[in-house]
């Protein structure tokens, strides 16, 4: 009940403050957000996309830290952790690429543009969606929980070279890439406000805390089916 409560105080505060709060190229009050050259109103996008990002992330190494914790002990309760894992990384993954394309289409005017940032979280959609197949595509449940979890983990090492390599090594139009006379964007260089940094960070907290809340329901409802079926 107290991490219901917290997360909707959060999340609420989150959504008021970061698209009700004014922005204006000089602050003068608390309340005043400040106009990010390039992005203007657009940036309140931050206050979202990165936070769902950031738990695509988070839910791709839990994945993988589930799937390898089944592989030393073939316990299938941390396989149901790791699938219950993947599934939010995914559906994160994909609200991340939804926010991403969005704002591009206000700031670039479309919203696909095999932009490296926008290619690398598609094959990431690519390599997550071919662990689902694999999981439809066998029977045996020992024999997937055992394919799924090889694939999860070989699959999460390729999570931090997507998100956070390839698309600083390459030219691109989103921020922080190679060569963007902004450095490595707003987010990575802390060029945000105070006020901007709080709300920002509260996200991050927030989405994390939904993240728990929604891992933990998952995971109680794959059991209680995975009952069912030995009890059919």
């Amino acid at each position: 009940m107290i991490l219901k409560i917290t997360l909707g105080v959060l999340l609420t505060a989150v959504i008021v403050f970061g698209i009700g709060l004014p922005m204006s190229p000089h602050p003068q009050a608390w309340y005043e957000l400040p106009v990010i050259p390039g992005l203007e109103e657009k940036a309140r996008i931050i206050f979202f996309h990165v936070p769902t990002a950031w738990l695509s992330v988070i839910a791709f190494l839990t994945s993988m830290w589930y799937a390898a914790r089944y592989l030393r002990s073939r316990d299938l309760a941390y396989d149901i952790r790791s699938s219950a894992a993947a599934g939010l990384g995914f559906m994160f993954c994909i609200l991340a690429t939804v926010t991403g394309a969005v704002w591009a289409k206000f700031n670039w005017g479309s919203y696909w543009n095999w932009d490296p940032r926008e290619t690398s979280i598609f094959v990431l959609l690519l390599i997550y969606g071919a662990y689902f197949s694999l999981r439809s595509a066998v029977e045996v449940q020992e024999k997937r929980a055992t394919l799924s979890s090889a694939y999860s983990i070989i699959a999460a090492v390729t999570v931090p070279f997507f998100i956070f390599i390839m698309p600083r090594i390459m030219p691109g139009l989103h921020p922080g890439s190679k060569g963007d006379p902004g450095g490595s964007g707003p987010v990575v260089d802390f060029k945000m406000s105070p006020n901007m940094s709080v709300i920002f960070f509260t996200s991050l907290i927030a989405f994390t805390l939904l993240f728990q809340w929604m891992f933990a329901l998952r995971v109680r409802a794959a059991e209680i089916e995975a009952r069912n079926q030995q009890r059919g």
